[in-house]
């Protein structure tokens, strides 16, 4: 099956809060500090509510937040909260998918005889008594474990830690990490911290919680605790710093000229000791072609590979006219390195699209899911390494953004 991807919806772009003075510090510290534990709160709120949330609980938990900050304030920290449940609740469905792969791989291996041969479409039985005896032990692990997973998810109950699981786990592992306990608590704190805000069309310059003008100047609605510190009228605290967006600045501009929304967030980075604001929209959707126009103007086929994209030239009937073009990229290293490879890889594909006038790219979804699970490829180590480092989220997404920068439709192509 065959379908034309919808173009990106969204922009964001970031810059740096410099030569901020020890009073702006102070304030946004207490700002995220006070709107983060206020986030806490309302996450465990919704957690508790699990399935039986409806729009009378969200109304009575935004009430509540209301009198500690602000009506605007506490829409954005609801909305965030139901965000980060849905979120949740996706990857508990995704997990839930994941072991019942693994668990119909196991079943099906352990009922063949010994020694068995397996096929492209089927894995063959194990090699020996000792390996079907493993195995047999971790299908029951498995089973607890999809088991578990169900009744949470019949039940409502996520798993969610503000601040990040990855994070909370480098607690118990200081000296791995290379963290003493301090530089680890300041982390710690600064991604639990809340300073965003939504935009709101029809509002001065777009927001009225974070408000950045034309020449950069950024102030910051205070919740009602914190209107003390206000060093403007109306309760609002100007940062000394200015920002100025280098990318896209000019199409940000035009937006909160015309006080369209645009959404903010101010973080910490705290390894480098810097302050950013990223400013984000939507953009209206792009008018995709349909998938015969694509055809007839012509594309360009993409097969994904261990260390290269193979592109063909293709007919509109679909068949590959000529030689492929090869894209290399290296799938070694660390995370941001195989990022910049496939980002890389990424722009001269496109740019060899560009120049020769097709209208679509053709590539297959990338759902390695299957394919990662120890239990189809368990003695394949290298192969699963290779798979699990194939960034395939951040693939799709760059690759539907460059390509609709430069005008091309994405086709993708749903493989049984």
């Amino acid at each position: 099956m065959s379908l034309v991807v919808p173009g990106p919806c969204g922009v964001a772009i970031r810059d740096r809060l410099g030569h901020l003075t020890s009073q702006d510090e102070k304030v946004l510290r207490a700002v995220g500090e006070h709107q983060g534990a206020l986030a806490s709160r309302d996450l465990k709120a919704r957690c508790a509510d699990g399935l039986e949330h409806s729009a009378d609980t969200w109304a009575a938990r935004k009430r509540d937040l209301t009198g500690v900050s602000s009506s605007r304030i506490a829409g954005a920290i609801t909305k965030a909260t139901h965000d980060q449940w849905a979120l949740a609740r996706r990857g508990q469905t995704t997990h839930i998918q994941k072991l019942a792969a693994g668990i119909k791989t196991l079943r099906h291996r352990l009922s063949l005889p010994l020694g068995e041969r397996g096929t492209k479409r089927a894995e063959g039985g194990y090699r020996s008594k000792n390996e079907w005896f493993r195995k047999s032990r971790r299908l029951a692990a498995l089973e607890a474990r999809h088991a578990a997973a169900v009744s949470d998810w019949q039940a409502g109950r996520v798993r969610v830690v503000r601040g990040g699981k990855r994070l909370l786990n480098t607690r118990h592992h200081l000296t791995r990490a290379q963290l003493t306990e301090e530089q680890w608590r300041e982390r710690w704190e600064a991604e639990r911290w809340f300073l965003a805000a939504d935009g709101e069309s029809g509002k001065r310059f777009g927001n009225e919680t974070i408000r950045v003008t034309p020449d950069g100047e950024v102030s910051i609605k205070l919740p009602a605790p914190l209107a003390h510190l206000a060093n403007a009228r109306h309760g609002r605290y100007t940062l000394t710093s200015a920002v100025a967006f280098a990318h896209r600045g000019a199409e940000w501009a035009d937006r909160i000229e015309a006080n369209r929304a645009v959404a903010y967030r101010i973080h910490l980075d705290t390894e480098r000791g810097r302050w950013y604001l990223t400013a984000s929209w939507q953009r209206p959707v792009v008018k995709t072609i349909p998938l015969e126009t694509a055809r007839a103007r012509g594309m360009i086929g993409v097969d994904t590979n261990a260390d290269h994209f193979a592109a063909y030239h293709l007919d509109r009937h679909g068949n590959p006219v000529g030689d492929p073009h090869r894209f290399p990229y290296d799938l070694s290293g660390t995370a941001d390195h195989r990022d910049a490879q496939i980002r890389h890889a990424l722009t001269r594909l496109i740019n060899w699209a560009v120049r020769a006038g097709i209208a679509a790219i053709g590539i297959e979804d990338l759902d390695f899911t299957p394919e990662k699970t120890r239990e189809k490829h368990g003695r394949k180590k290298r192969f699963r390494q290779l798979i699990s480092g194939i960034p395939t989220g951040k693939f799709k997404a760059r690759l539907v953004s460059m390509a609709a920068a430069q005008g091309l439709a994405i086709v993708g192509l749903v493989l049984d």
